[in-house]
Formats: structure tokens, C-alpha cells, sequence
């Protein structure tokens, strides 16, 4: 019997749901989508809450995102979007490079490398009036522990290049250094937030460090987000580089997301 247990192998045991949703708040985190499985994501940020009971507190404005992502295997999921803060289209590739696991394979983090490509059709024929010019890229990874079955923490080391900037708007290439977290409230209920910090911001700009905080409720199926935050977009390119809000003086919107996988 000794013997049989040598030959035995150690099992590798995976940290599973280090988050509900492949969307922690604005950004995605290190959940991708099994092999062949489908998602649709509706994402809407409403206007400022400071804005008055003449806007409805925001509620009179508002900004979508349709999303769709498709697992091609179990390591490498495929996005497309189209935004209507600026009329954006982005598509993204999201690849696992490893879950954190314990047993034979013994890994304290799970990693994620992310890459996206936006373009912006809002119509400016003023300064972007090629389609190069309207272009941006992001490169992130996603750097996530699950410290406990309630606790779970995230980095995200973020570049950001814009083929074209005005001069208000700073420098083309922005680095930044996000960080959030999920803390489970209930089986079915958690508290996340999330940070977005630039790391060359320009003296004179205008733009702000993305905020935000909100809860997540799964129900089955779908998983629904809401949230807090200062930024309006809801890709890379614009809630890290391009968020007018102070969200400190009230420049605050309330926003969802609401996830149904196929």
C-alpha cells in the first residue's frame, strides 16, 4: 500500500470564483469564459448625481455598452463591444496564463494578459479626421490572489496608447496602476471596489483617477453590478486616460452591468 500511494500523484486544486463576473467594476478581471461559452453584457453609466433634480440626478442622461465574449477554449476568451460615449468600438483577447492553485502545482496568484484595440467614430473633422488617428490600444495584466473563500484582491499594471492626443489631453503613452478587490457579504452578495492610478499624469490636465465601488448579486444565470464611480466609459481607453469627474466634489455616476453566459 505504500508503495501505490508513491505512485499516486498530488492532485492540483484551482482557486474557482476568485470573482463573479469577468468585470470587476470598469475593468475586467482574471475570470475568462469556458470553451464555447457565450456572454452578453449590457453596461450603462448614467449621468452626474450632482447634477440636479432638473437632470433627474442623471438619470436623464446616460451611456451604454453592448458587449459580447466567446470562449475559443478555456485559456483564451474574445470580446467585442460597441460604446456610445464617443460612438466607440473595441475588441479585445484576453489569455490565462495560470489560476492559482494548490497541491502538485503550488501557485500563490492567478495571472491574465489583456489586450485591446478601440476605435472612436464619433465624428471631429477638425483633428481626427483619419481612421489612424482614432485608434487606441491597451496592454494590461491582471494579477489576482483569493486570499479567502470572501476575500479577494487584484492588480492590474496598465499601458495605454493613443495614436493621437490633443495637447489638453497629455501624453499618447499613459501608465497607470489599478488595484480592486470583492469582499463576499453574503452567499449571493459581495462589496467591490476598484482604482485606477495614473502614473504620468500631465501638471495641466483635466482628468481624474478613476473610482469606483459597488456591490455584485448573482442570481443563477445573470449577475448583476452596481455601482458608484466618476468615470463615464467603460473601456480602458476612457475610464483610465479620460475621466473628467472629481468623484470627491459629487461628480459621480450611478451605473450597472448585468451578465447573462450561454
Amino acid at each position: 500500500m505504500a508503495l501505490l500511494n508513491d505512485q499516486v500523484e498530488e492532485p492540483i486544486n484551482y482557486a474557482t470564483a476568485i470573482f463573479k463576473g469577468s468585470r470587476l467594476i470598469n475593468g475586467h478581471t482574471v475570470q475568462t469564459r469556458k470553451a464555447k461559452a457565450f456572454e452578453f453584457l449590457i453596461s450603462h453609466r448614467f449621468g452626474r448625481l450632482n447634477s440636479g433634480a432638473y437632470e433627474l440626478f442623471g438619470l436623464d442622461g446616460a451611456n451604454i455598452r453592448l458587449g459580447f465574449e466567446y470562449g475559443l477554449n478555456d485559456f483564451l476568451t474574445v470580446g467585442l463591444g460597441r460604446n456610445s460615449f464617443e460612438k466607440t468600438y473595441d475588441s479585445f483577447l484576453k489569455f490565462r496564463l495560470f489560476r492559482q492553485s494548490t497541491g502538485r502545482v503550488n501557485r500563490p496568484i492567478s495571472l491574465v494578459y489583456l489586450t485591446s484595440i478601440a476605435l472612436k467614430t464619433l465624428k471631429d473633422q477638425e483633428h481626427f479626421d483619419d481612421l489612424s488617428s482614432k485608434l487606441s490600444y491597451t496592454h494590461q495584466f491582471l494579477i489576482a490572489r483569493k486570499f479567502s473563500p470572501k476575500f479577494s484582491l487584484q492588480l492590474m499594471p496598465t499601458l495605454v496608447h493613443r495614436n493621437l492626443v490633443l495637447e489638453q489631453q497629455g501624453a499618447s503613452d499613459i501608465y497607470a496602476l489599478g488595484a480592486g478587490g470583492r469582499f463576499k457579504l453574503t452567499q449571493r452578495l459581495s462589496f467591490n471596489s476598484e482604482y485606477y492610478y495614473r502614473l504620468n499624469p500631465e501638471e495641466d490636465e483635466l482628468y481624474y483617477n478613476s473610482i469606483a465601488v459597488g456591490v455584485d448579486i448573482e442570481t443563477g444565470g445573470h449577475v448583476f453590478q452596481l455601482h458608484l464611480t466618476n468615470s463615464r466609459a467603460m473601456i480602458e481607453k476612457g475610464f483610465i486616460t479620460e475621466t473628467t469627474g472629481n468623484f470627491f466634489k459629487g461628480d459621480i455616476h450611478f451605473g450597472f452591468n448585468v451578465s447573462r453566459v450561454f
